[in-house]
């Protein structure tokens, strides 16, 4: 199965711009990894973010055995933000690795990556970490610098994916950065997956689109 994507110019590493396809499809594998995922007894709104991300990998992992697209979720690993950088600046939550575009580019590097933190829209201080430690590193080009698409997931601890959205926008309003905001879209019939933001980021002309999934419990963990 081919999978598209374009490749606009970059200069030293080449850019990868996932087809609307393709993120439909990682959308759809981290609903269907966290449907598996939430299920297990020691996820539930209290646990750690860190055991809320390794069960949503395998949770993905094991909904892909079922799937024609050859899409490999990794595990978190250590990263550079660049080629020139040497020794590891951060550490991605979920990297994910395609296969006909490795073939294509051998680039060996994450082709998306998908950062997850907790969320609650009452909660100011999640919503503020949500910006700051999860999009800015998109946005600064810390993760996925030679990408043009991002994945967030939020684990929403209390509320709806909208008013997890709402939230983030307040935070996004009062640091004076409304350009930023997430806004709503096609979900699919997905619920949760429905958000998306667009952002300028500081050394490239293309901006990044991030796709945002806001992922609740079962109400029996409510």
């Amino acid at each position: 199965m081919r999978i598209p994507y374009e490749t606009p110019p970059a200069i030293g590493r080449e850019f990868i711009e996932l087809s609307p396809e393709v993120v439909a499809v990682i959308l759809l594998t981290v609903a269907a990894g966290w449907q598996r995922a939430s299920v297990a007894e020691d996820v539930n709104a209290n646990a750690g973010e860190v055991l809320m991300t390794e069960r949503l990998r395998d949770g993905m992992r094991a909904a892909l055995k079922s799937s024609p697209w050859k899409l490999i979720v990794l595990p978190g690993t250590e990263s550079r933000s660049k080629p020139n950088v040497v020794l590891p600046d951060g550490r991605t939550d979920i990297p994910l690795m395609l296969i006909e575009i490795f073939l294509r580019s051998e680039e060996h590097d994450p082709h998306a990556i998908i950062e997850c933190k907790r969320i609650a829209g009452s909660d100011t201080h999640l919503c503020r970490e949500y910006v700051v430690e999860g999009m800015d590193r998109f946005i600064q080009e810390k993760y996925g610098e030679n990408h043009a698409v991002g994945f967030m997931v939020g684990y929403v601890l209390a509320g709806s994916d909208s008013e997890s959205a709402d939230g983030v926008n307040a935070y996004l309003k009062r640091a004076s950065r409304s350009g930023d905001r997430l806004a709503a879209g096609d979900s699919g019939g997905s619920p949760g997956l429905s958000w998306k933001s667009r952002h300028t980021r500081s050394t490239r002309s293309i901006s990044i689109d991030l796709h945002h999934a806001f992922l609740g419990f079962p109400v029996t963990q409510a």
